[in-house]
């Protein structure tokens, strides 16, 4: 498929109809690479499936701006259809929230705005929704690092069109309780490890969730079981079982000290803990100068993100950067995944304001 960059609502329906699940994401990556090739203004670079279109007009700043190509698995909502609401049109389809509006601004703005004010870096990246290892930027960082250099980055992600600062970080871990097998009919016989995880349960339902001030916005914390596994059969005293957990930790944590608390909570004799992955909080950073001159650019007040986005990759890398896209989060993954086509006009105004110094014409 051709992407036609002309009309950006018709470009949105066009890159969502480009299904492109985690690991998926050829097609729509070849879409793009070959319709910002042709700019003469962009150098263009491929690493696997993430693709990278830079400008080298010498300005004193080279911005960042960011997004996934992927999306979580299809559930029946392929093609994308419009639909007219009495707040507006959406787009309704897999990826239409998370997070293929903010790809469709990015590859219209990248191919109309040749003499922006700052150098840019546009980053089409694979592999976001699933293991770290897979994602795209990881991939470049460790092969072309000079790529993702920059003074700061914008990440398209899902906010309403409206500044999300900084994000939660994010640690998953299993907790394993171990007993003694018996046959149920006479369990004193045996142990039961299903009936150890109670404590351990308790303690869940007992944390005190935080709600965190940092640097003027308000984030708010959770620790959740997810997953809860154990026992063989019906008539048996199960001798093993297992309960995922997530704990979603603010930033003024780091990541070290929030997989502590993590450890002391659940010290308990015979449970076992095994990290599954851990990945830092992002402070917000709204008081770097580049960032405020992206606050002035776009307005409104800012928000805390809820949730972990790249915005934390950045930071490692020493770029502050901060959330800004079209779509409510709340739908991304839904069955009934949406984007009001409001916003995309929205943010490809506010990123035209930002990069040229003027209004866009539309």
């Amino acid at each position: 498929m051709t992407l036609d960059t002309r009309d950006l609502h018709r470009l949105f329906a066009q890159i969502v109809d480009i299904e492109s699940v985690s690991r998926n994401e050829e097609r729509l990556a070849d879409a793009v690479q070959a319709v910002l090739e042709p700019c003469g203004h962009l150098e263009v670079t491929r690493h696997g499936n993430s693709v990278v279109a830079r400008t080298h007009l010498g300005r004193a700043q080279r911005m960042i701006i960011a997004g996934h190509l992927d999306t979580v698995p299809v559930a029946d909502n392929l093609p994308s259809r419009l639909e007219h609401r009495p707040d507006g049109d959406y787009l309704v389809g897999r990826g239409t929230a998370d997070m293929k509006g903010g790809i469709a601004v990015m590859v219209q703005l990248a191919t109309q705005l040749a003499e922006p004010v700052h150098d840019v870096t546009w980053v089409f990246y694979e592999c976001e929704e699933i293991e770290a290892a897979a994602n795209g930027l990881t991939k470049i960082a460790a092969a072309q690092p000079q790529w993702l250099a920059g003074d700061f980055a914008v990440l398209m992600e899902p906010t309403s069109a409206r500044i999300e600062g900084g994000c939660q970080g994010t640690t998953r871990f299993l907790l394993t309780t171990h007993g003694v097998a018996a046959h149920s009919a006479r369990s004193w016989l045996g142990h039961n490890a299903i009936h150890d995880l109670t404590p351990l349960l308790q303690r869940i339902q007992a944390f005190p969730v935080r709600r965190v001030m940092v640097e003027g916005l308000e984030y708010r914390e959770g620790l959740n079981a997810t997953i809860v596994s154990g026992g063989v059969a019906g008539n048996m005293i199960p001798d093993r079982a297992q309960l995922q957990v997530n704990y979603r930790f603010a930033p003024d944590l780091d990541a070290d000290r929030a997989l502590a608390r993590m450890r002391e909570l659940f010290d308990l004799p015979d449970v076992d803990f095994e990290v599954l992955d851990l990945s830092p909080a992002a402070r917000p950073g709204l008081d770097r100068p580049e960032a405020r001159g992206f606050l002035q650019a776009v307005g409104g007040t800012p928000g805390p993100k809820y949730g972990w986005t790249d915005v934390a990759r950045f930071g490692q890398l020493g770029i502050p950067a901060v959330n800004y896209g079209p779509a409510d989060a709340g739908k991304a993954h839904a069955v009934d995944e949406c984007c009001p086509l409001a916003d995309l006009d929205t943010c490809a105004g506010a990123l035209t304001t930002w990069l040229t110094n003027r209004a866009p014409d539309r």
